[in-house]
């Protein structure tokens, strides 16, 4: 089945020349089919390559998903024009009334604030509160997922000596998680942050079930039971030259920065960048979708507050 995302998005012809099925909205309303409705808060700056990395990972499935974009309507966003939030994006007053299949908290580069100097804060407080009756289940990324943790379960995050910045080996650890089915015991992904959350924190709350974590880097991803929530501190959606870039732009700025860990061949910034998460990225989302979303939620979406968690 294809992704449905808006006529005119950036994303379409990057994802058509990957033959990734995208339908547009005008063809798809002519289907006879109730796809997933997903909204995606767009925290990231480069919004464009954050729309294209998720309608990849959201397209690799046998369902049919329509995208919807959301921006805060607190923050003027300054790498991205007004016309394009204005065309592709909406705002929380605009969709509140709405119901949700699922939703995605991209991570924000906001880790050097406490969560309550985020100029957004109180806005995604609201919305997260809202995903409650709203939405059947919330993925949260990177520093949405430290932001979620702390908001819902009073969960801090904690300063690194220096930036967590690679691709690391993370163990599945939870008994037979559905989210993480058809994982290898051992899997790659990537992170890019300089905050951490403490295990011994996330093990106090019944509810919280941590799926797989790494040695070098931490928890790595953490659900609710049902999958209403689920959290994932690293960037499982990062394109294979994400980190390359992200490395690039700090070195020419005469940043403190480290070449990217298990990621250059040699640590040689001049070679070809090793991609070795994508399958399980693919895999992690199409569970999320299938698991957590497609077999949980109601097909009429007006009875999720019926059915809203704990």
């Amino acid at each position: 089945m294809p992704i449905r995302i808006p006529n005119d998005l950036p994303a379409t012809a990057t994802l058509q020349g990957e033959n990734i099925f995208v339908m547009e909205q005008t063809r798809a309303v002519s289907q006879d089919i109730r796809p997933l409705e997903i909204l995606i808060l767009n925290l990231m700056p480069t919004k464009i390559e954050t729309e294209t990395q998720f309608a990849r990972l959201l397209g690799n499935s046998p369902l049919q998903v329509n995208l919807e974009f959301l921006h805060t309507r607190s923050h003027v966003a300054k790498n991205i024009s007004a016309e394009h939030l204005f065309t592709f994006y909406k705002t929380f007053d605009e969709v509140r009334e709405r119901r949700f299949d699922g939703m995605i908290i991209t991570g924000a580069p906001v880790e050097h604030l406490a969560f309550e100097d985020v100029e957004y804060w109180d806005e995604l407080c609201e919305i997260m509160d809202w995903s409650h009756t709203n939405v059947y289940s919330t993925l949260h990324i990177c520093w949405g997922a430290q932001a979620g943790l702390y908001h819902h379960y009073g969960i801090g995050k904690h300063a690194l000596a220096e930036k967590l910045f690679g691709i690391f080996p993370h163990q599945v650890e939870y008994k037979n998680p559905i989210l993480l089915r058809g994982f290898d015991s051992v899997f790659m992904m990537p992170h890019s942050r300089f905050t951490t959350v403490a295990r011994e924190e996330i093990v106090r709350v019944p509810d919280l079930k941590i799926a797989a974590s790494s040695e070098e880097a931490g928890i790595g991803i953490v659900f609710t039971s049902g999958g209403r929530q689920v959290f994932i501190t690293g960037h499982a959606e990062y394109d294979a030259d994400t980190l390359k870039n992200e490395y690039l732009r700090d070195k020419a700025k005469g940043l403190p920065i480290a070449v990217p860990k298990n990621y250059f061949p040699n640590d040689d910034e001049t070679q070809t960048p090793l991609v070795t998460w994508r399958s399980h990225a693919h895999l992690l989302f199409s569970n999320w979708l299938n698991y957590f979303v497609y077999q949980g939620t109601p097909f009429d979406l007006q009875e999720l507050k019926k059915s809203q968690p704990n």
